[in-house]
């Protein structure tokens, strides 16, 4: 038979799955002897089958009887009892902390009769028990009955405005409350059909059930969304017996932190309301008192409660949440919890905790949030109740503040000029690119998290909100409106890549100190967190098994990443390095020869170009390997959009004009016509399926070729400058093992021949390909045999494994996300099922094949810690991420190693 409910003598702190947290850490302080109420627990098991039957189990009711009339007896009095009441409080509480998004009753047991009872317990306390009559009808009638809050609330704020101005409740005498409490109960008369139950039985099994359908209300289901919390968990009901902190100026309550939750200080921390019960502290009726202030107001209980704080960290070794309420004198505990806290103050915590012996290195490392790591180093708004105009997708870290532009050549020139810009776009594409790194801030109104303007923005470190469809962009009168307001080019608007807000004006940004210590500056090296962050990350980095490296395009990029703590390059996208105005001439050279000569001279211009970039990259990294992807888009992605070409085309010869005005360009107009003749030639229904990655190295093997040769010759270079250069060519999008044999086939020689005319020997060369599509995965066998090694591509693994295109899921993922038809956003966290068995096949089959093959991942969620934490199951060697989350991966995957050895001994 199943048990239901607990008494807290019977429980402990492991029972969280069952008791719930608050009735976990309550059974547990009753048994280290702390001053807690009795009380007893009936499990989530007793709300999940509740839930599913559409009420109470028979055996729970019993049980919970059973466990009441225990109480009863302990206390030496009978809830409800005339003479002599016994008062409970109703209490929700879920396996994790979800603080306000369930609900509470106190005062259980109060009627029309016991109400005098109560006040004979308290030597005559008339007033004290009217208005303990009064919280309870009116937290019964909304929390129970669903009566409106503001009925009750604005009869309340009549009764204390008769008393005068400023009047508080504690102001309300026993006649007033008298009062008060008859029209209380003609509200809930009013509002419910019926009069306000006199059983309190009744009462309780009301309210039982209440807590138990608050787990399933908007507020709770809401919190789990955000928090990533199973709706499948349910919440515990705590039945306590009721102490008073509103029985005069010796009374009181209040929430108590053992260190302040903001900063990590060790510092006891917390507000304290006199003559008050718990909800009045986090209504925030009255103003609060600093929990210091209490050693003045009641030092014997202040002290009392220090030695509980002390014990509990002691006991839990972590910063505990406490609720407690004074009671003529008389300290009572109402609950702990591990307290939540700020990414700031969860590294000092950590950091101090270790210092002070509290904690092992191992623990310390599970202490600090690798989701959250990226906060301490962005820059913040400081919103200050500042309204947003819009909410996008935060995909992009960090705040950033600027004049609005509309097209990439703005965004260069002003910033060429010293101005600070945002760029405002629908969506962006690679042309954007040298517009994207001059703004302070990107700002989509299209696109997902992983769309381009996420991809470059988050590469670069640059805030980005994408998404934010309220925006609508009027390119024509250079302006957007977003819910009623209009913005001009020029107006300054305010992003948060945190959250996704935007704001009209320039809102305050403050600097991380983390950013300034890595900077090297000295008084910020001296602050705590700056120690918090090294001593960590050095135990990261001593534990995990994962090797890190970065995205990078750029020497500047690779030399960053490597400040970061990259240990390599696992991606290097050469479609990056065709962008700019010399090299755009070029390309379009290529893209229209007619015959081989033409074709080769666009690439003789382009291979210095390239061989220049990859010899800065080959510095910056000297020593460690460097993974260059060949070119991977279709060709259509260097060329103007096919519609508004056309459209500037049939325009411009409607008007009799010798120039087509494009987004960012004029072209000649008999120009523009040989590149929409060309457009139209290369369009495809499904460009991102269709001649890209390995498919157009076979159509236009000199590309390839002349890319192969670039990263030779500056290896070569590199290598004769005394540094070792170690390279690793990547073959995009493969399907088939002959596809990867035949491009070997025709590169490999290029690299031998350029190799031996610069009679230079590379000790690291390697050849292998991106692992992206399904049927890659399943057949990594064959390929393997043909690769010396493998990097995952998951954007387009993840993309051709759901059907999904990453730029247009952002219209509807949240929607998916909230009924549960995806677990989270397949782009951010790798869709381990699906996607991650995929991979699982390829790491397996593929090792079995070619027992030397060395696997990576390159896609964004290799900075992701959930998939961090995965690759580290699969066993793969490395994952490699934008360079601003490369100490992200580090603590993941530092963290994923102590998490999976901890998991093996037990």
């Amino acid at each position: 038979m199943t048990k239901y409910v607990y008494d807290f003598s019977e429980g402990n702190r492991d029972m969280k799955d069952l008791l719930g947290g608050k009735g976990a850490n309550l059974a547990e302080m009753t048994n280290m002897g702390l001053p807690v109420p009795p009380g007893f627990t009936i499990t989530t098991e007793a709300c999940l089958t509740f839930l599913a039957q559409g009420g109470a189990p028979p055996e729970m009711l019993e049980e919970a009887g059973e466990h009441l009339r225990d109480l009863q007896d302990a206390m030496g009095k009978t809830l409800g009892d005339p003479g002599d009441p016994l008062l409970v409080s109703v209490r929700s509480g879920a396996k994790f902390s979800m603080p306000g998004m369930m609900d509470t009753v106190l005062n259980l047991g109060l009627n029309d009769r016991s109400v005098e009872g109560l006040a004979k317990q308290t030597d005559g306390d008339v007033r004290f028990a009217r208005d303990a009559y009064r919280r309870f009808i009116q937290m019964f009638g909304k929390i129970v009955m669903d009566v409106p809050a503001d009925a009750f609330e604005h009869v309340l704020d009549e009764a204390k405005a008769a008393k005068g101005p400023n009047a508080q409740d504690t102001d309300l005498d026993a006649d007033d409350l008298s009062s008060l409490i008859e029209r209380f109960r003609a509200i809930y008369r009013e509002h419910t059909g019926g009069d306000f139950p006199q059983d309190p039985k009744d009462q309780l099994r009301l309210a039982i059930d209440a807590v138990f359908r608050s787990w399933n209300g908007k507020r709770a289901i809401d919190y789990r969304r955000q928090n990533k919390i199973s709706d499948d968990l349910g919440t515990a009901v705590n039945v306590v017996a009721m102490v008073f902190g509103n029985r005069g100026e010796d009374s009181g309550t209040g929430v108590a932190f053992t260190r302040d939750p903001a900063t990590g200080e060790k510092v006891p921390y917390g507000d304290y309301l006199e003559n008050a019960q718990g909800e009045d502290v986090v209504a925030g009726i009255r103003n609060t008192k600093r929990i210091a202030e209490l050693e003045r107001i009641d030092p014997e209980s202040y002290h009392g409660l220090m030695d509980v704080m002390a014990t509990l960290e002691g006991h839990y070794h972590d910063m505990c949440d406490i609720e407690f309420t004074i009671e003529k004198g008389k300290l009572w505990i109402l609950q702990t919890r591990i307290g939540k806290r700020t990414a700031f103050a969860e590294w000092v915590m950590a950091y101090d905790m270790l210092d002070e012996g509290l904690i092992d290195e191992d623990e310390a490392l599970l202490r600090v949030d690798a989701n959250r790591l990226e906060e301490l180093f962005k820059r913040r708004v400081k919103a200050d109740g500042a309204r947003p105009i819009a909410k996008g997708l935060n995909a992009s870290p960090g705040a950033a503040t600027g004049a609005v532009v509309f097209t990439a050549d703005d965004a260069q020139e002003r910033a060429n000029a010293g101005d600070k810009v945002v760029l405002v776009r629908r969506e962006t594409t690679p042309d954007d690119y040298h517009g994207m790194i001059a703004s302070q801030g990107i700002l989509t109104s299209a696109g997902g998290t992983n769309s381009h303007a996420a991809v470059v923005a988050r590469g670069e470190g640059i805030p980005a909100v994408c998404g934010a469809d309220a925006i609508k962009l009027d390119p024509a009168a250079k302006t957007f409106t977003a819910n009623g307001t209009t913005v001009k080019e020029g107006e300054v608007v305010t992003i948060d890549g945190f959250t996704g807000n935007v704001y009209v004006g320039e809102l305050p940004l403050e600097e991380s100190v983390l950013e300034k210590a890595r900077s090297g500056d000295a008084t910020a090296r001296g602050e705590k967190i700056w120690k918090a962050f090294e001593r960590l990350m050095s135990i990261a980095d001593a534990r995990r098994r994962l090797r890190v490296r970065a995205n990078a395009d750029t020497p500047d990029q690779s030399s960053n990443a490597r400040d970061r703590g990259a240990e390599g390059i696992g991606l290097c996208r050469t479609e990056h390095m065709f962008l700019g105005e010399e090299r755009v001439g070029a390309v379009r050279q290529m893209i229209f020869a007619e015959t081989e000569a033409e074709e080769q001279k666009a690439y003789d211009a382009l291979l210095p170009l390239q061989r220049e970039d990859f010899v800065g990259i080959f510095r910056a990294m000297d020593g460690l390997p460097v993974t260059v992807r060949l070119l991977d888009p279709p060709l259509h992605e260097f060329l103007p959009n096919q519609v508004e070409l056309a459209v500037g085309v049939a325009r411009a010869e409607e008007r009799g004009e010798d120039e087509v005005r494009l987004r960012d360009e004029r072209v000649p107009l008999d120009e523009a016509r040989v590149i929409l003749g060309k457009v139209d030639q290369l369009h495809e229904a499904n460009p991102m399926l269709g001649l890209r990655g390995v498919r157009l190295g076979i159509v236009k093997p000199g590309l390839y070729a002349m890319q192969v040769r670039a990263i030779c010759e500056a290896a070569a270079r590199v290598k004769q400058e005394g540094r070792d250069p170690k390279v690793e060519i990547m073959i995009p999008l493969v399907a088939t093992k002959p596809e990867l044999e035949q491009m070997r086939a025709e590169l490999e020689p290029v690299a031998a021949e350029v190799l031996r005319s610069e009679g230079v020997q590379l000790d690291h060369l390697e050849w292998g390909t991106m692992i992206e599509l399904p049927r890659a995965t399943v057949t990594s066998a064959e390929i393997a045999e043909a690769a010396e090694f493998f990097s995952f591509g998951t954007n387009d693994l993840t993309q051709t494994a759901f059907g999904f295109s990453r730029d247009d899921i952002g219209k509807f993922v949240g929607m998916y996300e909230e009924r549960k038809l995806v677990p989270a956003n397949p782009f951010v966290t790798i869709d381990q099922p699906g996607v991650g068995r995929l991979m699982r096949i390829a790491v397996e089959e593929g090792r079995a094949a070619n027992p030397r093959l060395h696997i990576g991942i390159c896609g964004e969620h290799g900075g992701d810690p959930a998939s961090v934490a995965f690759c580290d199951e699969l066993g793969l060697d490395y994952v490699s991420c934008s360079p601003f989350r490369v100490e992200t991966a580090r603590l993941a995957a530092g963290q994923a190693a102590v998490g999976s050895a901890e998991s093996a001994s037990t």
